[in-house]
């Protein structure tokens, strides 16, 4: 009985000190999620204008770029999967880990080979267990991304994306004299933040770029004019598009990393305060057992002098 009431005080000073680690955990991510919020917030607008002026260029100029081309032949499709850095956050990798299958089998079914790019630890080890081959990875910043991190992964996938030639001579692409491995599409797999509750992975095809066009019924149709020339701004404005549309995927991917791991450092720390409050009361029964039998004995001993004495 001592050793079992000695097991069940280690178990619960176990369980207070997972408690301050996840109670600590849980309070770091409530004061980093408004940041991150205000930050998604902040680049909806850029990200915004930047897709109306493509929309007006697209509708104005009958532009041939390479970026909104589809490929006659596609056999190369790179996919950029966004993961976190650090454990603790529920299902928040796992969820994405599952849409990343679920979207290379359907690549596989129209004949596409998926190209891996990773962003965080957790989709590097994850995929170098499983023996993928990783093109480039990129870590340490998943929680707090800056811009100059998605334009390096940008510039990277475009390049990519220019090296492809959507045919089969050669074996289809070759690397280039960089060292760049081709592809015909660019898709990009992230965690949407849509409230604190509730994070979706989503998977996005961002090249070739898709553009809606968008038909007014009413009012006089703008005539633009494009300085220096509408082929000039596309070169320019397609890179920033691609690193904005980037650069708005890790900035969701840390809001939803943040929210996951607020909600599962609450859960387990309220777990581990009902598992405090289970063990404290076996512990208790434990010692009253222990006292009343110890009372049982002396009582016992007493009455056992006291007959001996007569």
């Amino acid at each position: 009985m001592a050793a079992t009431l000695r097991e069940l005080r280690g178990r619960i000073r176990s369980a207070g000190s997972i408690k301050k680690i996840t109670k600590a955990q849980e309070l770091i991510a409530t004061s980093r999620i408004g940041k991150a919020q205000a930050r998604l917030e902040s680049a909806r607008p850029y990200a915004f204008q930047i897709t109306a002026m493509l929309t007006t260029l697209s509708a104005e100029a009958a532009l041939d770029h390479p970026l909104l081309v589809e490929r006659p032949n596609p056999k190369r499709a790179g996919v950029l999967v966004v993961s976190s850095d650090r454990g603790l956050c529920g299902a928040y990798n796992s969820s994405i880990f599952r849409r990343s299958e679920e979207l290379f089998s359907l690549l596989r079914e129209e004949g596409k080979e998926p190209i891996l790019y990773t962003v965080g630890r957790k989709a590097q080890n994850y995929y170098t267990f499983r023996n993928w081959d990783i093109q480039q990875s990129w870590t340490g910043f998943s929680e707090q991304p800056k811009y100059e991190n998605a334009a390096e992964i940008g510039a990277t996938l475009v390049d990519a994306f220019m090296a492809g030639t959507g045919d089969d001579e050669s074996d289809h692409q070759s690397d280039d004299s960089d060292g760049v491995q081709g592809v015909d599409e660019l898709h990009i797999l992230y965690s949407e933040f849509k409230s604190m509750m509730s994070q979706t992975a989503v998977a996005h095809r961002i090249a070739p770029m898709l553009v809606e066009y968008v038909e007014e019924d009413t009012g006089p149709h703008t005539l633009y004019s494009f300085e220096p020339d509408a082929t000039t701004l596309f070169d320019e404005l397609l890179p920033r598009y691609l690193t904005t549309r980037v650069y708005a995927a890790l900035l969701e991917s840390a809001a939803s990393e943040l929210a996951s791991r607020q909600r599962a450092m609450k859960s387990a720390t309220d777990n581990a305060d009902d598992l405090i409050k289970d063990l404290t009361l076996q512990a208790n029964r434990e010692r009253q057992a222990q006292i009343t039998q110890e009372i049982s004995e002396i009582v016992g001993g007493a009455n056992a002098l006291a007959d001996a004495a007569k």
